[in-house]
């Protein structure tokens, strides 16, 4: 048998122990985490282990240990994930609380200015919601985020001027909303 008749009879194996198996260790994984997408990413890394292992000849005990090898391996996965998203949140509380007390517990003082009312703050706001995401992260990253074009564009992996030609076309579609808004009489600009 020539190794690549084996490597795709060894596919095969692998292929059809995993539709055996697959569903079990997915219950098991999403026991384990705390949704179903770390359940899937989960289960995938302990696969790639096994599968590395496996493939560079270090795994001992043959297919008969591969359960119980996964089984272990998802658990310890799941729980490393656990910590990092733990750690993670912690340092997100973190930094949330500072902000509040740099902001003195204003939601998003983007606007906060004696030029900017509250109307006004409230319609830039929800007009940079509202804007595609490449015009809008370009502005908050030039505006707030005191960046060059040349640094946008490095950033958004984009040319420097296709940053700032982004950055032009936000700035329109916000003066837009904000003219619409006057017109309506929805603003008292």
């Amino acid at each position: 048998m020539t190794s690549a008749s084996a490597q795709i009879t060894e596919e095969m194996t692998w292929g059809a122990w995993l539709k055996e198996h697959g569903s079990r260790l997915l219950l098991f994984a999403r026991q384990q985490t705390r949704s179903q997408a770390d359940a899937e990413d989960v289960l995938q890394d302990a696969l790639v282990k096994l599968a590395r292992k496996v493939s560079e000849g270090r795994f001992d005990g043959g297919q008969a240990a591969w359960l119980p090898y996964l089984y272990t391996s998802i658990r310890r996965c799941a729980i490393d994930l656990g910590r990092k998203e733990d750690r993670r949140g912690k340092r997100e509380e973190k930094v949330e609380m500072e902000r509040q007390h740099e902001t003195g517990g204003k939601f998003d003082p983007w606007f906060d200015s004696d030029a900017a009312t509250e109307e006004t703050r409230g319609y830039l706001e929800q007009g940079l919601k509202e804007l595609p995401e490449k015009f809008s992260e370009v502005i908050v990253m030039k505006v707030w985020g005191e960046r060059t074009f040349a640094e946008i564009g490095e950033a958004l992996e984009i040319s420097q001027n296709t940053a700032a030609s982004r950055y032009r076309y936000g700035l329109e579609a916000l003066r837009k909303e904000l003219a619409q808004a006057r017109n309506e009489g929805n603003l008292s600009l």
